[in-house]
């Protein structure tokens, strides 16, 4: 599917006219390739900021980057310069945003660090929201993290490591053509320690959790998936009942035009409700996806609004068991993205909506 970064452009014009701005400088990975409709303008997966910065005006739109980038930007990453004048500057002298395009101009920047405006939240707001473009390429890679993820986990036996188990997880993603920019395990009692379990040279006994966040063309799709070998006890059916309603209560309530915090009240009501209160203090949530792997995470006073094709991966846990999966806000329904065709699921009913959800898969 041919990039459309013209509408991008469009969408950050009518946000200098909004805020009374003559441009805007994008430095974050997740906005450069939001703007440039999917481009990879970055090489260190570990830092929010590229190798290249992006000016939009009224008028124009630049692409500044070094000459050690600049020949592949042109010819792997889409239309730029159907879009976007490159820049690409010698690297010992490569000044982001060389001052003869922005001398006199009132900036705004989503990484404000020479004055402008900070306009972080108006950009990723603007990113939340896909075009339809966006949603079929979040598809595909809800299925490539899917499948990825089933690959991964059905091979897990007792005795690996979690380094062992990481590297499978990664190498299934990397198989399928996305970039694994989140790899989190946690085996045994780990799982019952830490909610942002790095994985340690552990071996598993009994029980594993594995969490992916796939990236592909910008965007991030985040699914977590737990396997048991043996009977789960009663203390762990129990968690995992009520968690799979929190789960469901949060994928159902998040429907157009409701409030995050509306969604994030109900989510709330069903830990008390399952006989966790207070859980949901122990780990954030989850909230809007994108072209972050949040672009904003859900409170108990979140001032945003649910909007059509917006995606959502909420994470909700309780000590020892966690769901996740990545949905796409839809006219009628919402759709999970990260199904896992043969997953053990558990059907959840909640205000009258039913929603199938995922089991802890056992290995008898």
């Amino acid at each position: 599917m041919t990039p459309n970064p013209a509408e991008k452009i469009k969408r950050v014009r009518a946000l200098l006219e909004a805020q009374g701005l003559d441009g805007v400088i994008l430095r974050r990975n997740s906005s450069m390739s939001w703007v440039t409709d999917g481009a990879a303008l970055y090489i260190n997966t570990a830092t929010h900021h590229g190798i290249a910065q992006i000016l939009v005006t009224k008028k124009d739109a630049h692409l500044f980057t070094t000459n050690i980038e600049d020949p592949r930007l042109r010819v792997e990453e889409g239309p730029l310069e159907a879009n976007f004048t490159v820049h690409g500057e010698p690297w010992y002298e490569y000044s982001k945003a060389p001052p003869q395009y922005t001398k006199g101009l009132k900036l705004g920047s989503d990484d404000p660090a020479n004055g402008e405006v900070n306009v972080n939240g108006a950009i990723s707001e603007l990113r939340s929201v896909l075009t339809p473009a966006e949603c079929v390429r979040y598809r595909n890679l809800g299925k490539i993290c899917a499948e990825a993820m089933n690959e991964a986990i059905a091979s897990v036996r007792p005795g690996q490591s979690e380094f062992e188990i990481a590297g499978r997880l990664a190498h299934a993603t990397y198989d399928r053509g996305a970039l694994p920019i989140v790899a989190l395990i946690a085996t045994d009692e780990r799982i019952f320690k830490f909610r942002h379990p790095l994985p340690v040279n552990k071996k598993v006994n009994s029980y594993a959790m594995l969490v992916l966040c796939g990236r592909q063309y910008g965007l991030v799709c985040s699914v977590t998936r737990l396997v048991h070998f043996g009977r789960l006890s009663d203390e762990l059916k129990r968690k995992q009942d009520a968690v799979l309603r929190i789960d469901a209560t949060f994928n159902t309530r998040t429907r157009p035009g409701v409030k995050a915090a509306e969604v994030f009240k109900a989510a709330q009501d069903a830990y008390k409700a399952g006989g966790f209160d207070g859980e949901w203090k122990l780990h954030h949530q989850g909230g809007a996806a994108g072209y972050e792997p949040r672009e904003w995470v859900g409170r108990p006073e979140a001032p945003e609004t649910v909007h059509l094709h917006q995606a959502y991966a909420w994470n909700p846990s309780i000590t020892g068991v966690k769901t996740e999966d990545t949905i796409l806000v839809g006219e009628k329904e919402n759709e999970v993205l990260t199904q896992i065709s043969g997953w053990p699921m558990q059907e959840v009913e909640v205000g009258g909506v039913k929603m199938r959800r995922p089991l802890v898969r056992v290995v008898e």
